[in-house]
């Protein structure tokens, strides 16, 4: 068998894209996916293809409807094209979501406070013996150094400046006195902030991160604080509500594609751009 032959053989078309015969250019698609960056570039050209089902659909269904409105402008002077002002005035009407009242906004409070926390803010100093975790025989002696430092500083914490510019190995903290000023969550490795969450202040631990041991001294820790309810509150009600409209748009979104014929693509609206389409027209 040839299987030259196989090569030869012409590669199946894309399906043409249309909602109730309204086809939708493969050139206004590509423009599109610019707007839809994704890891594959058919993935993109998805996105891409079911945000413009979507438009589509409204504005066929404010054409249905006769919903025509002025067009608007956004703080930097950008107006609004007729068929946007229609979609954007077909979801006003067509689109009602209540809004969230004191008692939902209490419930999602108390059943969401870490969100509301601010993070635990500590003071600390260290002394870095470096060594790369490829290189045990360098890890083994870095240990027996750090620990050694380690028993000095406790029996004496006033040399720890002086041990941190001779033996550290970080050059941001030598000089200071290995100090690192006030450290919040995720501006260390995981590894050293875990070490930190032992600790109590005026404490000396030995720390073992990716980059070596290091010999930490932690000087004051303040406990992150509980945002009150009433600062919270609207900041609360906005995240409830956009939820809200979001459910709300994907249902409506849902009901005019049962109601059309859409060729080419699959719409699945749960995981459609009409989150990004309301963002790009959420300024108006």
């Amino acid at each position: 068998m040839n299987c030259s032959v196989t090569n030869t053989l012409p590669k199946p078309k894309p399906k043409t894209i249309s909602v109730n015969g309204a086809v939708i250019a493969r050139e206004v698609i590509a423009r599109e996916v610019q707007n839809h960056p994704a890891e594959k570039p058919m993935l993109a050209w998805q996105a891409a293809a079911r945000a413009l089902v979507v438009r589509e659909l409204l504005l066929q269904e404010s054409r249905r409807l006769g919903i025509e409105a002025e067009p608007l402008r956004d703080p930097e002077g950008r107006s609004e094209t007729p068929e946007e002002a229609a979609m954007r005035a077909l979801i006003e009407r067509e689109v009602v979501t209540p809004e969230p009242d004191e008692a939902a906004c209490l419930r999602f409070y108390e059943q969401n406070r870490a969100r509301f926390r601010s993070g635990d803010l500590y003071e600390a100093a260290h002394i870095l013996i470096a060594a790369p975790r490829s290189d045990p025989a360098a890890r083994t002696a870095a240990r027996a150094t750090a620990d050694a430092l380690l028993l000095a500083v406790r029996t004496d914490p006033a040399s720890f400046a002086e041990f941190a510019r001779s033996h550290s190995d970080c050059k941001t903290s030598a000089g200071d006195g290995g100090r690192l000023g006030q450290l919040t969550r995720g501006q260390t490795v995981a590894e050293f902030e875990a070490a930190l969450q032992r600790m109590r202040p005026g404490e000396f631990a030995i720390a073992e991160t990716r980059y070596g041991f290091h010999v930490v001294r932690l000087d004051h820790h303040a406990p992150g604080q509980l945002l009150p309810f009433e600062l919270a509150r609207d900041r609360i009600a906005g995240y409830l509500a956009t939820s809200v409209r979001h459910r709300a748009l994907a249902q409506y979104v849902s009901l005019l594609a049962g109601r059309a014929e859409i060729t080419g693509i699959t719409l699945l609206v749960s995981a459609s751009p009409l989150v990004q389409w309301e963002s790009r027209h959420a300024a108006w």
